[in-house]
């Protein structure tokens, strides 16, 4: 087995983890303390090419492998989180129903402008009475002479508010257990969008809740075929998954490189912390688990790249690189001891932003069920 990086995946690491130390980690303090979305590095990333990784050249993007995008979205987060969700959300969730079911024309229409960040798009499942349960959708749209009029809301949507949004995909009932899923332009009549949500976490980041009054969508912004809707956000979920589950491993490496950092500078009994045992089990400890979870993500995403069945691997890396990094977060803020408990030392924002990864894309409880049943139970 070759674990090596081809020179593209290098390049985006090296790339990424250099635009998030440089331009980055200098703004994610204020952006984070503000509640501030970050329209100046997300048009950067525009530059890089970072925001329409998957995205094939034809129509305006990279053409990378799911692997390099693991990558950069990994790097990204290992400084700061509301930075690589509005990345992620915006390419797995926003972009990829497009890329993956859409038209010839609709490909045409949307992606060149969500390739290059000029633009965003946002994916819109989650209702009140529709989580972990994402099938019990009750948001509705009815054909009328040739416009889906649509009904209903949509609660915890990234990226769904911000200045540069273009759309919303939804999954809305399009029939009796009839789920479809329709692109909503943003300035649609009908379509309201509340204020930013106020978050634990993630703070830098768009969080909205989304009405729709008698929102009227033209007939051809339908995506694939009527009825598809509940495998097409299946499918879409699980590659999502391997970007949520890349955001695991960078955060708990952001981490741990905070805690090294610590620990090798403050001292105490006459020398660094970094020198007592109970300190140095800590941090090999998160060393080792982190490069468990590097593996499991690449792996999902290798598969992926292959064109054979990733679902189960998807699954296992989310919940897995999840649940490390709470351990990982809640290590490092303790190797900090009082000082990591203060806003100014930037491990607290990690803490703060861990808990999500736990929760989006499917709970801890929603992974073990589908790696159950992948397992056949």
């Amino acid at each position: 087995m070759n674990f090596d990086l081809t020179e593209e995946q290098e390049l985006v690491r090296r790339t990424v983890r250099e635009f998030a130390r440089e331009r980055v980690a200098p703004a994610a303090e204020e952006l984070d303390r503000e509640s501030r979305f970050p329209y100046e590095l997300v048009a950067e990333l525009g530059e890089l090419g970072l925001m329409g990784m998957p995205v094939p050249e034809e129509y305006g993007g990279a053409g990378s492998d799911t692997v390099a995008y693991a990558i950069a979205v990994e790097e990204l987060t290992r400084v700061d989180s509301s930075v690589a969700i509005t990345l992620a959300a915006h390419t797995s969730l926003g972009t990829m129903p497009i890329l993956q079911y859409g038209s010839e024309e609709q490909k045409r229409e949307w992606l060149p402008r969500l390739a290059s960040g000029e633009a965003l798009a946002a994916f819109g499942l989650t209702e009140t009475e529709a989580g972990s349960d994402a099938g019990a959708t009750r948001t509705r749209a009815e054909l009328r002479d040739g416009s889906w009029v649509v009904n209903g809301s949509k609660l915890f949507i990234t990226n769904a508010g911000t200045d540069i949004t273009a759309c919303v995909t939804i999954t809305a009932l399009t029939g009796e257990d009839e789920i479809s899923n329709i692109v909503v332009p943003n300035g649609a009549a009908g379509y309201t969008i509340s204020a930013p949500m106020k978050k634990l976490g993630w703070r830098a980041s768009d969080t909205r809740e989304l009405s729709f009054e008698n929102c009227l969508v033209p007939e051809g912004n339908l995506l694939g075929a009527r009825g598809a809707g509940f495998q097409q956000f299946l499918e879409i979920l699980d590659g999502g998954r391997i970007s949520v589950a890349a955001m695991g491993v960078g955060l708990a490496q952001g981490a741990y490189d905070l805690a090294a950092a610590y620990a090798r500078e403050r001292r105490q009994f006459g020398k660094p912390i970094s020198k007592f045992q109970a300190v140095q089990f800590r941090l090999a400890d998160m060393a080792t688990e982190i490069e468990a979870g590097r593996a499991l993500v690449y792996r999902a995403a290798w598969l992926k790249d292959q064109g054979r069945p990733f679902a189960r691997e998807a699954a296992m890396a989310k919940l897995y690189t999840g649940e490390l990094s709470n351990r990982a977060v809640n290590s490092a803020l303790q190797i900090h001891g009082g000082y990591g408990y203060m806003d100014e030392y930037p491990i607290s924002r990690l803490y703060r932003d861990q808990k999500i990864l736990e929760i989006g894309e499917g709970t801890n409880e929603v992974q073990r069920m589908v790696i159950a049943k992948h397992l056949g139970l």
